[in-house]
């Protein structure tokens, strides 16, 4: 591609956008031919496995082996037309048998006849999607044989509509048959080979589509019974929150969070799946609305059968999705409650600590005085004994005075001193403490 002759500034990811409309472009089938489609759930080393194989594939068949793997690859191999679809969770194999005549017994080969032996075998992932398409060529506008159309669904209930405005007739069972494939029959009564391409990839798209919603009902009907019981379990503590005054708040907060962890736990594994149920689900609407189907022969419409069926499994995934945060929701309050009584509790513990350190405080306060008015006395006493000794000194050394006078005015003097030197200490160490 020439550069354009202008420099304009335009986004990395501009091209890609454009390309992205075009990612999974419609096929175009002929009639009558033979169509079978796979959808398998890969793992990342299950989808390069797929991709080798896909090459090998190639070489065995003679054609040129792709070396870069895109989300969309078709090929021809004579009369076997393969596309090759990735997608967020499954890879999806559409098998096309483009040799077969006017006229055939449906089902009697399929997309798969002209696979080389044991390829599919070593075909990785797991299977969720797996079923065949027959399409059939008719020019005359007669109601169908059902009589004859049951016999290739094993005498099944049918479910039959005539999409795209009345110019085909689509039939189905939806069960699974004896070889573990699905079946439908399209019966082109006047469209093109691009008009039948569509209508056959909206109906796969359908089918894939619906059974990956389907995916999350199991986790949901598991996960019933445990949320069942914790309901119930929670109402109850609930209950004893309200009547029972006396009631052990370190056991109910213990058997709060531990049921709080078993619901964080099913929404972790959940969550994801039933967020890909709606879409999924979303998905299947949006394409059973551009089919546009009519009633055929009274049957139930593949839009009917899939909002009496389908629809009522994904609202369960829905209902379980919704109770599971309503718990979490109603858990949460529960608990902070629960937090909201003990860190009352523990206050009210605290202060009842505080008090009693207070009373022994001033216990302890009292006792202080008292060793203080005791110490005013014992130093006192010391030094009383200290100056009468000085006193002795003096007199042995010659001073004459009167030593019991002096003695006597110096007991109250050094009282009063002692008294007044603790105190001062005293309220000294009180400013210091006031101060930090």
């Amino acid at each position: 591609m020439n550069p354009p002759p202008h420099k304009l500034d335009f986004h990395p990811l501009r091209e890609s956008l454009y390309n992205e409309l075009h990612a999974r472009p419609f096929q175009v089938l002929p009639c009558p031919s033979q169509v079978t489609h796979l959808a398998l759930i890969t793992t990342p080393e299950q989808r390069n496995a797929q991709f080798h194989h896909w090459q090998e594939l190639h070489a065995q068949l003679g054609q040129p082996i792709p070396h870069d793997e895109e989300s969309c690859f078709e090929a021809t191999f004579g009369n076997l037309r393969i596309r090759r679809e990735l997608h967020m969770e499954f890879t999806a194999y559409t098998f096309i048998h483009l040799g077969a005549k006017e006229g055939h017994r449906p089902f009697t080969d399929t997309g798969l006849a002209d696979l080389p032996e044991g390829w599919l075998k070593r075909l990785t992932g797991t299977v969720i999607a797996a079923f065949h398409i027959d399409l059939q060529q008719t020019k005359t506008d007669q109601a169908p044989d059902t009589a004859a159309i049951r016999e290739y669904f094993d005498g099944e209930r049918l479910v039959g509509s005539r999409p795209s405005e009345g110019k085909a007739q689509v039939w189905s069972a939806f069960k699974l048959h004896e070889d573990g494939f699905g079946r439908f029959i399209i019966i082109n009564g006047g469209l093109s080979d691009s008009q039948l391409g569509r209508l056959t990839q909206r109906l796969i798209e359908v089918e894939t589509y619906r059974l990956m919603a389907l995916l999350a009902l199991p986790e949901a009907k598991a996960m019933t019974p445990d949320l069942n019981q914790m309901d119930q379990n929670l109402a109850t503590i609930t209950d004893s929150l309200t009547h029972d005054a006396g009631v052990n708040e370190q056991g109910v907060l213990a058997k709060l969070t531990g049921m709080v962890a078993r619901i964080e736990a099913f929404r972790a594994h959940s969550t994801f799946r039933f967020s890909a149920t709606r879409a999924y689900h979303q998905l299947v609407l949006a394409r059973l609305a551009v089919l546009r189907e009519d009633e055929l022969s009274g049957h139930l419409t593949i839009r009917e059968f899939m909002n009496r069926r389908l629809t009522p499994a994904v609202e369960t995934c829905e209902s379980v999705s919704e109770r599971l945060d309503d718990l979490s929701r109603r858990l949460g309050r529960a608990s902070d409650m629960m937090r909201t009584r003990v860190e009352l509790a523990i206050q009210s513990q605290n202060q009842q600590l505080l008090t009693s350190m207070n009373q022994r405080s001033k216990v302890q306060l009292m006792m202080q005085h008292t060793v203080e008015s005791f110490s005013v006395v014992v130093i006192s006493y010391y030094l009383i004994a200290l100056m009468r000794m000085a006193m002795d000194v003096a007199q042995e050394a010659g001073f004459v005075f009167n030593k019991p006078l002096l003695l006597g005015l110096a007991i109250p003097a050094t009282l009063a001193l002692v008294y007044l030197t603790v105190r001062s200490i005293r309220r000294r160490f009180l400013r210091l403490a006031e101060q930090k």
